[in-house]
């Protein structure tokens, strides 16, 4: 993967990404518990709501006008476009829960150059909470009080972390049943808070993994930088660093490799 870039070289991006998450957010929350919400199901039967995809739009609007020879990726609307550098947007990641009134959900910005996250914006409105980070100018979080710079935990025993699983479905499904329970049965701590919030906790020092499976790069391309920023480490299940795998997992750093061991070592059926 390539070198970062550094944080002047990304300051005028993450302005835009902050103003698309403002714009993601102006589509998406009047729409939120919405009484007329029109939810429909996609080819693979996940839901899509008009929220999910007028939100989408709005992004592709401004990126259109503004970065005219980027590329997008774009979980509603597909790619378009072939440069080095790609917009990456989950418009609503967590739409089970935007539909049904739970209010863990929210907005993915991600800017990738040469393939390598570099910005990440996560807008969670309905929380009121926003995080963001650039390659080389740390990690942040919207407070009443103005900005906040975030980092991971110091934990450094497994023994002693709290982690986030995602599903019990997605580990089964992925045929790694066995290595969560393993997890389960080791460290302190292990609760699924599910989708981006999981890893916003982790960039904040309240958990000390995440990790899931059956992810595509715009699911998890905006936690990349913030995570990273914060002083964490973010892979594939398996150690690769690569959205492509189809699978992440973001730890503290310090306890990254503590947990790669414990995977391997658990027999497979």
């Amino acid at each position: 993967m390539t070198a970062p870039l550094t944080a002047t070289d990304l300051s005028a991006d993450l302005a835009l990404a902050l103003r698309l998450a403002d714009a993601a957010d102006a589509q998406s929350l009047p729409r939120f518990d919405a009484a007329d919400l029109q939810v429909s199901l996609k080819a693979d039967h996940s839901h899509v709501t008009d929220a999910d995809l007028a939100t989408e739009r709005a992004i592709r609007e401004i990126l259109h006008a503004e970065r005219p020879g980027d590329g997008i990726l774009g979980e509603e609307y597909g790619t378009e476009g072939d440069a080095s550098r790609q917009w990456i947007i989950d418009p609503i990641d967590g739409t089970a829960n935007f539909l049904r009134g739970v209010p863990l959900w929210g907005t993915m910005i991600a800017l990738a150059v040469d393939g390598d996250p570099q910005v990440g914006v996560v807008s969670m409105p309905a929380l009121g909470r926003r995080w963001w980070a650039s390659a080389g100018n740390g990690s942040w979080t919207a407070t009443s009080g103005g900005p906040r710079r975030i980092s991971v935990s110091g934990v450094d025993s497994l023994d002693d972390a709290s982690v986030s699983f995602q599903s019990i479905a997605q580990w089964a499904d992925a045929g790694r049943l066995p290595e969560l329970l393993a997890v389960a049965d080791r460290v302190w701590r292990d609760r699924a808070y599910g989708d981006i919030f999981s890893y916003m906790l982790l960039a904040e020092g309240r958990l000390d993994m995440v990790a899931e499976f059956d992810v595509k790069p715009y699911d998890i391309a905006a936690a990349v930088p913030i995570v990273r920023e914060a002083g964490g480490r973010m892979t594939s299940f398996d150690g690769e660093d690569t959205l492509s795998a189809l699978s992440a997992l973001a730890t503290n750093g310090i306890l990254h490799g503590s947990f790669l061991s414990l995977f391997r070592d658990v027999p497979r059926s």
